[in-house]
């Protein structure tokens, strides 16, 4: 005998017609380990201007996908035909201690982004998403259109959270959350059931504020609420595939997968939550784990350690460019010039290229020590 769906549908409507499905969803939601869920509506349309305004200035880089399917951006809908709302959810991923501030401040550590220390969250959240998506189809007991997302399409998913109540868009350009600062991933399952909007969506609470804009070691924020990622770290060490521009180098320091400056100096992350998703615990030493060390990893090395981590889309080759940059930047301390002097013959020109501009910066400083002078004057080259 065929079960009777638990919220009956009108035969051949979309329309959700108990208002006890929103309580269920925020049920199943938190059962499969989601901090929070709201619902959006689809109407990106001021979202979409705000792109396209970002990209005529040139601030993606080399992110031509960021221009790609334009339209798609602003219409959801066709992405998931028969689209009527976006369910919106976040979940925290921040390790309860990892002594962020003490990493960076040790020049000889490697400062890895706090999200990129587990497993990728990606396919956990995408997993999750569909589970959640099965128990909504099977309780509104009708054909159901949807598709989770994670990061993982042209989905405009901050206006979107915006818009679902979760938080809001703050001076560095993350989605805030008063009670939860930004230490979270995002994730969304479009839907073809109606749903209204959440209520109580969260006013801009930076006021005056602009430590996140201070703070970023290479100005990358060119005014409040815009990010030109040609100069942001994360998009150096992750998204850019040539050599990095030179005079950005040195403000690097440490940072050879990520940033997270912005989000350690945000207010609002005093209230945020440690994750208590095992998956994103931090793996093989990551969390203080030296330049040398990981510079001495092998390819070989570094896809078993990387295996389910962020870290492994950039290949052995960008994760070499960067140590080289951070070794460049640390103490010249017999390990930190080993690891350079093993890479200096390293197959790749890329690689070289950063090594032999870290050599050289040693050597600078070298120099500048015997003459006396500071070695840390002007040394930004």
């Amino acid at each position: 005998m065929a079960l009777e769906p638990e919220f009956a549908m009108t035969e051949g409507s979309s329309e959700a017609p108990d208002p006890q499905l929103l309580t269920a969803i925020t049920a199943w939601a938190q059962e499969l380990g989601f901090q929070q869920v709201g619902i959006a509506d689809l109407d990106l349309s001021a979202a979409g201007a705000h792109l396209r305004a970002w990209l005529a200035r040139g601030f993606h880089g080399e992110m031509g996908w960021m221009a790609h399917h334009g339209e798609l951006r602003e219409r959801p809908d066709l992405l998931v035909p028969g689209a009527a709302s976006a369910i919106c959810v976040r979940m925290d991923y921040r390790p309860a201690d990892t002594r962020m501030i003490a990493r960076l401040r040790d020049g000889e550590s490697a400062y890895i982004s706090r999200y990129a220390l587990g497993r990728d969250y990606h396919k956990l959240l995408r997993q999750r998403l569909a589970r959640l998506g099965e128990r909504i189809a099977a309780a509104v007991g009708c054909a159901v259109i949807q598709r989770p997302f994670v990061d993982s399409a042209p989905v405009l998913e901050k206006p979107l959270a915006a818009r679902a109540g979760l938080g809001w868009i703050g001076k560095n350009t993350l989605l805030l959350n008063r009670a939860a600062g930004s230490w979270f991933f995002l994730g969304e399952l479009i839907t073809s059931v109606r749903l209204p909007r959440s209520p109580g969506a969260q006013a801009d609470a930076c006021g005056n504020c602009r430590a996140c804009l201070g703070v970023c070691p290479t100005d990358a924020f060119p005014e409040p609420y815009v990010l030109d990622a040609r100069r942001c770290i994360s998009y150096l060490t992750i998204e850019h595939p040539g050599a990095i521009p030179e005079p950005l180098r040195a403000a690097m320091g440490n940072r050879v997968f990520g940033c997270d400056d912005c989000q350690i100096v945000c207010p609002w992350n005093r209230f945020a939550k440690a994750t208590r998703e095992q998956a994103f615990q931090p793996r093989h030493g990551l969390a203080d784990a030296q330049l040398a060390e990981l510079a001495r990893w092998s390819e070989g090395d570094f896809l078993e350690r990387t295996a389910g981590s962020p870290i492994r889309r950039i290949g052995h080759q960008r994760w070499l460019r960067n140590l080289a940059v951070g070794l460049g930047n640390a103490p010249s301390s017999p390990p930190v010039l080993a690891a350079l002097a093993a890479l200096r013959d390293h197959p790749s020109a890329l690689v070289r290229e950063h090594v032999h501009w870290a050599l050289a910066r040693h050597a600078r400083r070298r120099r500048d020590t015997a003459a006396g002078e500071d070695p840390g004057a002007a040394d930004g080259a």
